[in-house]
């Protein structure tokens, strides 16, 4: 382990920002710390459903304020997209070639995580199982997919993105809003918002990038006014607390996103910004920047087969025969909670075989010869990418 993480350090560019990396981090298990903590899966008659403990216990609101973090995501994906392309132009890469790399890593474990489930509910319909319940599983999984078009959509529109303010769709989401809310429009109108809405961090992200967001002033000024505009919106314009969805709620400030959700998000993105330099000192250790550089390696895979591992667990658990307290139970009282937080360490177990079985989708292994290029080359070797050089391009 003490060669690996060595390894992993000497590795690494000098000049790389290895807080950027940290963010990105921290935004991956935020996420799959939050599907874990406020998705519930209930065993009722012979059907699971989904539940959420958000429903019955709505001051856990502040729960989702902690593990919301995909304008983190967003913030990251602007600011490397932004530098990446600008680097592509530089070294004469054409825009389409620069896209297709950008783009194959995102979807690529898509394939595998599709494909698995595919024959996963035709196996559980085929046995028995209610339509119902394979719905509600298979939603479940497929839902984290949603994000993963936006980035996308986002990513191929990153030269525009570079040059766009980020007031300009932060004025789309509050003209929506106002519109929608204010004025009795379509709820359609509202899906404007999924767009725009995640343009906003990411608009910063390359803003970020070229480096027009100069020193901690700017990360006070977001955090401040982000926080204070996302409370104002709360206390008196009627917006949700939770910044996720919850079943059976009128509004849902995530899907699509609302206003608040994206005051929200700016606030988020200033403390990204103001921990930077935290980060930085701190990710000196070569331990802490080798925990976050494999992290990274992987990091769709685990985004994708988060929601598995914990479906994998519940299923095995309904084999003991009865409701296991935060597990199958319905999430209406602490009791669910602490119960919950113990099986999390479970969901981690279920997650880490599904990593080892999927994460080669992830990295592409060409076996059998090196292939140059230069900085962009990658060593291959036994049919598994160089683990050096795969730190200089993760």
């Amino acid at each position: 382990m003490r060669d690996l993480v060595r390894r992993i350090d000497s590795a690494t560019p000098p000049d790389r920002d290895r807080a950027i990396d940290a963010l990105r981090a921290f935004a991956i298990l935020g996420v799959v710390l939050g599907h874990w903590l406020v998705t519930a899966l209930v065993s009722d008659s012979g059907t699971v459903r989904g539940a959420s403990p958000l429903h019955y216990m709505p001051q856990l609101a502040p729960i989702s304020w902690v593990f919301q973090t995909l304008a983190v995501f967003f913030l990251v994906g602007g600011q490397v997209g932004a530098k990446s392309y600008a680097a592509a132009r530089a070294h004469g890469t054409g825009y389409p070639r620069w896209l297709r790399a950008r783009l194959a890593r995102l979807f690529r474990p898509v394939v595998a995580v599709l494909s698995v489930w595919a024959v996963a509910a035709g196996v559980m319909l085929a046995s028995g199982a209610g339509y119902d319940t394979v719905h509600a599983l298979f939603r479940l999984v497929l839902s984290p997919l949603w994000f993963l078009l936006v980035f996308a959509t986002l990513t191929a529109a990153t030269p525009l993105a570079a040059r766009l303010h980020p007031l300009w769709p932060l004025a789309v989401v509050l003209y929506v809003d106002l519109f929608q809310f204010g004025l009795g429009g379509p709820e359609w109108l509202g899906w404007l918002n999924v767009a725009a809405g995640w343009l906003v961090p990411y608009c910063l992200g390359a803003a970020w990038a070229r480096g027009g967001l100069p020193g901690r002033g700017a990360g006070w000024a977001l955090l401040a006014g982000g926080t204070a505009a996302t409370a104002v919106l709360i206390l008196f314009a009627g917006y949700p607390a939770s910044m996720v969805g919850v079943p059976g709620s009128a509004v849902s400030n995530l899907n699509p996103p609302t206003l608040a959700a994206v005051t929200f998000g700016l606030a988020q993105c200033g403390a990204a910004l103001l921990l930077t330099g935290p980060l930085r000192r701190w990710l000196r250790r070569p331990a802490a920047w080798a925990a976050v550089a494999l992290l990274n390696l992987s990091a769709m895979t685990v985004f994708l087969w988060h929601q598995t591992a914990m479906i994998a667990v519940t299923a095995l658990g309904l084999l003991t025969g009865g409701a296991l307290p935060g597990l199958h139970t319905v999430p209406d009282g602490g009791g669910w909670v602490l119960a919950r937080l113990a099986w999390l360490p479970v969901f981690a177990a279920a997650l880490l075989v599904c990593w080892a079985a999927f994460r080669t989708y992830e990295i592409t292994a060409h076996k059998g010869r090196p292939r140059p290029g230069g900085p962009g080359g990658r060593i291959v070797r036994e049919g598994r990418p160089d683990r050096e050089e795969a730190m200089r391009r993760a």
